[in-house]
């Protein structure tokens, strides 16, 4: 335990420090406007999650990118598990290459969620520390009495269910518990039924769609109950604003070949209606076709040859600059 509470030590400390700082800048920010503490300290959790979401979508976009290529790669994973179905490593390693021959990185669309659990736990411990007066990193020890003395909507924000002593805390962690739950699901729920291909919506993958979409919420409600009413207003804030994110890339860059897609084109042939002009040249069902050959394909790797081998097509090339030439002349 020493040496793991030395790494969780060294991962912590400058996260108490940034995410300290961050709520410290959005509640002074919202203390000009804004007499509650109870809210300024609130809305200064909402602020923290958009700073901390904002600086992620780069990863987002890799996510999204990723998780596009491996949908539209799903037939050829198909055709391996055919193919290689009696051998598992030899699926897997067929998989892997097939993955890195097409550019596509499995593991990218973890990474978001990846980066964010190290920053919900140091909020969460941050946040335990404040509700016995303890200020981290740049929060100091009485801005900690502060934050743990505010009430919002009628609760302390460094109060559990677990913990409470008043009923309004109970209502409020129950009601930002369901959001969660809530958010979470129809997040997950979006993704597949709009931007997920038919042929993708079986097999491996699929399934793993399936067991996030039924699983996470659960996962969530035992959880959500043992976080301070902060952490449980950070990550309710993070999943609105995943959902929304998703939302707007799945509307205006779907995946080819996806239910989102044929809307977009649809879309797209309303407009053009409305503007007088003639439908486009190709129908949706043609434009579908187009987008799908557009799917990441697998890399031509250069074959090796012997040292005779070049020797012999470097001759044959000679052979035929130097017949071409002759019949120049």
């Amino acid at each position: 335990m020493g040496a793991i509470g030395d790494l969780f030590g060294w991962i912590a400390t400058p996260l108490y420090y940034a995410i300290s700082g961050i709520l410290l800048v959005w509640q002074k920010a919202f203390s000009y406007v804004i007499p509650s503490e109870g809210w300024q300290w609130a809305l200064a959790i909402v602020g923290l999650t958009v700073t901390i979401r904002a600086l992620l979508i780069p990863l987002f976009v890799k996510q999204i990118n990723s998780s596009r290529n491996m949908q539209l790669l799903q037939p050829k994973v198909k055709e391996l598990q055919k193919k290689y179905g009696h051998d598992r490593e030899k699926l897997a390693n067929e998989t892997m290459k097939l993955y890195k021959d097409s550019g596509t990185n499995p593991f990218a669309s973890c990474l978001p969620l990846l980066l964010q659990m190290p920053i919900f736990f140091v909020l969460f411990r941050m946040l335990e520390h404040a509700s016995d007066g303890v200020g981290k990193g740049f929060l100091s020890d009485e801005a900690a009495h502060e934050f743990a003395t505010s009430t919002w909507l009628g609760s302390l924000l460094s109060d559990q269910f677990t913990t409470a002593d008043h009923m309004s805390t109970y209502f409020l962690t129950g009601f930002l518990v369901v959001a969660m739950i809530a958010t979470t699901f129809l997040t997950q729920r979006q993704l597949m039924s709009k931007n997920m291909p038919a042929d993708a919506m079986t097999g491996q993958y699929a399934q793993q769609q399936k067991l996030l979409l039924y699983v996470l919420p659960v996962v969530f409600a035992v959880g959500g109950i043992a976080f301070p009413v902060g952490t449980i207003l950070y990550w309710t804030s993070s999943n609105l604003w995943t959902m929304g994110q998703q939302f707007y890339v799945i509307r205006n860059n779907p995946a080819p070949g996806t239910p989102a897609f044929d809307a977009k084109q649809e879309r797209e042939r309303e407009k053009r209606r409305k503007k007088g002009l003639p439908d486009a040249e190709i129908d949706i069902a043609e434009a579908n076709e187009a987008a799908a050959e557009k799917r990441p394909t697998q890399r031509t790797q250069p074959k090796s040859q012997t040292r005779s081998q070049r020797k012999k097509a470097g001759t044959t090339a000679g052979r035929s600059t130097t017949q071409k030439d002759g019949g120049t002349k």
